[in-house]
């Protein structure tokens, strides 16, 4: 029986692919459950269109990244931090407080996962931080964000 997947099968194949199954198979487990369609003339022709249709929300999403890519370039996240004695910083400045410094000083929404450097910003002074904004097909868009800690009086 030859099915169109309409999700990840493990041990299957991919969403899109059109794979062939034993006939108890796709009639007992993968069609009742929504995972693939039999395949057909019609059922081809909406999967292209499916794909074109990806294809395009892609390609925004990575406009959108980009867009957001120029944004920080031109901007640096502040935040206060106390020193010691000797001048160096108490504590870090993590990727997690980083998001929220984003989101509350210039309204830009960023998972902390997306960071490309995981290391903290535990300096006084500018820091530079990589981040992946867009992944997929269409390409990567990488963006950076500057952080800037001066010392708590």
């Amino acid at each position: 029986m030859r099915i169109i997947l309409l999700a990840d099968v493990k041990g299957v194949g991919k969403k899109g692919q059109v794979v062939n199954v034993s006939d108890g198979y796709g009639n007992n487990f993968l069609i009742p459950r929504g995972l693939a369609v039999i395949s057909s003339p019609e059922s081809l022709n909406r999967l292209k269109a499916l794909e074109a249709q990806e294809a395009k929300r892609q390609v925004a999403l990575k406009e959108e990244a980009e867009e957001v890519a120029k944004r920080l370039e031109h901007l640096s996240v502040e935040f206060k931090a106390k020193a010691g004695k000797d001048g160096r910083m108490f504590g870090t400045i993590s990727p997690k407080e980083i998001e929220a410094g984003l989101k509350e000083q210039w309204g830009i929404q960023i998972d902390k996962r997306k960071f490309i450097d995981k290391y903290p910003a535990n300096a006084f002074g500018y820091t530079k931080l990589r981040i992946e904004l867009y992944k997929g097909s269409a390409g990567q868009v990488l963006g950076t964000v500057t952080v800037h800690i001066s010392e708590d009086k």
